[in-house]
């Protein structure tokens, strides 16, 4: 099962941090597991290129681990507004997208939100 949790501050949405692989299907022939790589290397993409912010990222293959997030989405770090939202846009946006699939991969996936400060 791979279990997502998503960071949010005062409402913005600004990381998550996926664990575990899902188990749908064989390793290499897994579509669950390829979509959510897809969507984050789409989010990771997006702020990075079309919002040009700055996002950390990191992979842990052995521990089946990836960490994102961007202070973009959040007031203390980014001035401008509309970036803000749109970075944390792509945040909920992918979050709404895995409660969508939890309908019918509720064994495969979990998906849940902690409200905590930028770290």
């Amino acid at each position: 099962m791979t279990k997502v949790v998503f960071y949010r501050s005062n409402g913005s949405f600004y990381g998550f941090e996926e664990n575990g692989h899902t188990g749908y299907g064989e390793s290499g022939d897994d579509v669950l597991c390829a979509a959510l790589s897809a969507m984050t290397m789409l989010i990771v993409n997006a702020i990075e290129i079309s919002y040009a912010s700055d996002v950390k990222y990191d992979v842990n293959e052995g521990a089946t681990r990836i960490v994102v997030t961007a202070k973009a989405a959040l007031p203390e770090f980014e001035q401008d507004e509309c970036k803000r939202f749109a970075v944390s846009g792509l945040f909920q946006a992918y979050y709404y997208q895995l409660n969508d699939l939890l309908e019918e991969n509720s064994d495969f996936l979990d998906v849940d939100v902690i409200d905590r400060d930028y770290q």
